[in-house]
C-alpha cells in the first residue's frame, strides 16, 4: 500500500505525512512546490509535484498509489473542471480509497466547492471517507499571527458573545491516518470533527498571554473595519472576502460545533486550545524582542 497525500506542505497534510509515516505506511507526499516537501521530510519521503490545474503532473503523482489523502487548495473554487476530474483519474488509476478533507456543514450547504466534491466522490460508489472538522486551531498560526506578535490582539468581526470550538489540525491528521492505514470500517462515511468544546475568546487570549508572558487581547472589529485592516494587509480581494465571510458567522455559533465522533475514533478528547498555545508559542513571539 503506498498513501498520496495531497496538500503535504499544508496545515493538515504534513500532519497527516508524520502520522502515516508513524503507522509505517509507504508515503507519497505531493504539493505544487515539491521542494517545500522535500525541506520538511528530507529524503525519507517521497516528494512528488501536483497541481490540480495541470492535468500533465496528475498521472505522475498518482503513480502506485492505492490509497489518497484529498484537500482542496483554498484558491480553486471550480472543483468540478479540476478536482472531481483528478478523482476520476486516481480511481482509474489504481486509488481504492479516497480520504476527503471537507468542512463542517457541507452536507447541509450546497453552495461550498466542498459538497461538490463529496457529491462526486458519493456518485461512485463508497470507496471514500469525507471528514468534516470545524474552526482550526491553525487559524492562530497563519491569519492572527500577524496581529498577535505585532499589535498584541486577535482583531476578527465574530462578536463578542458566542465561543468558538477550536480543532487542532494534529487531531484531524490522525483521522485522516487511521482511516487510510485500515478503511474498510470507514467507507462512505461523513466524520463531522469538532474540539473538546466551545470556548469564549478571553480563554484564547490568556493562554497566548501565559504562553508569551505579555497581555494579548481579543478585539472585536466592525466588518468594514475587518476588510480595512485585511486590506492594509496587503490581502487579495478573494481572501478577504472569505475571512471575513468566516468570522462573521461565528456571530451566529458556526465555530461552536459539538461532535463526539472525535473523541470516539482517537478514544481521547481533541487537543484543547490552551494545548495547541502551549506547543506552538514560539510562532506568536514579539518579533521586536
Amino acid at each position: 500500500m503506498t498513501a498520496l497525500v495531497t496538500g503535504a506542505a499544508g496545515n493538515v497534510g504534513r500532519h497527516v505525512v508524520q502520522q502515516l509515516l508513524a503507522r509505517e505506511v509507504d508515503v507519497a507526499a505531493a504539493s505544487y512546490d515539491a521542494s517545500k516537501v522535500r525541506g520538511l521530510f528530507g529524503e525519507g519521503v517521497e516528494a512528488r509535484r501536483l497541481d490540480f490545474l495541470d492535468r500533465q503532473t496528475w498521472e505522475p503523482a498518482l503513480a502506485g498509489a492505492t490509497r489518497m489523502f484529498l484537500m482542496r487548495p483554498p484558491a480553486i473554487a471550480d472543483v468540478q473542471n479540476n478536482i472531481n476530474p483528478f478523482v476520476d483519474v486516481a480511481r482509474s488509476r489504481g486509488v481504492e480509497h479516497v480520504v476527503f478533507l471537507s468542512v463542517a456543514g457541507a452536507g447541509k450547504n450546497k453552495v461550498v466547492p466542498h459538497r461538490k466534491v463529496e457529491d462526486h466522490l458519493r456518485l461512485r460508489g463508497e470507496h471514500h471517507t469525507n471528514l468534516r472538522p470545524g474552526f482550526f486551531a491553525q487559524n492562530l498560526e497563519s491569519a492572527y499571527r500577524h496581529d498577535i506578535r505585532e499589535d498584541g490582539r486577535i482583531y476578527v468581526p465574530a462578536g463578542r458573545a458566542q465561543p468558538v470550538n477550536w480543532i487542532d489540525a494534529r487531531d484531524i491528521a490522525e483521522v485522516a491516518a487511521l482511516v487510510l492505514a485500515d478503511p474498510q470500517a470507514h467507507r462512505g462515511k461523513d466524520y463531522t470533527l469538532a474540539g473538546p468544546g466551545a470556548v469564549p475568546w478571553s480563554e484564547v487570549t490568556g493562554a497566548l498571554s501565559r504562553a508569551l508572558g505579555r497581555t494579548i487581547v481579543y478585539e472585536p472589529a466592525s466588518v468594514l473595519g475587518y476588510v480595512r485592516h485585511l486590506s492594509r494587509r496587503g490581502l487579495p480581494k478573494g481572501a478577504i472576502m472569505v475571512q471575513t465571510i468566516l468570522h462573521f458567522l461565528l456571530r451566529f455559533g458556526q465555530g461552536a460545533t459539538e461532535d463526539p465522533t472525535l473523541e470516539r475514533l482517537l478514544g481521547r478528547p481533541g487537543r484543547t486550545i490552551g494545548e495547541y498555545v502551549h506547543d506552538h508559542a514560539a510562532l506568536w513571539q514579539d518579533a521586536s524582542a
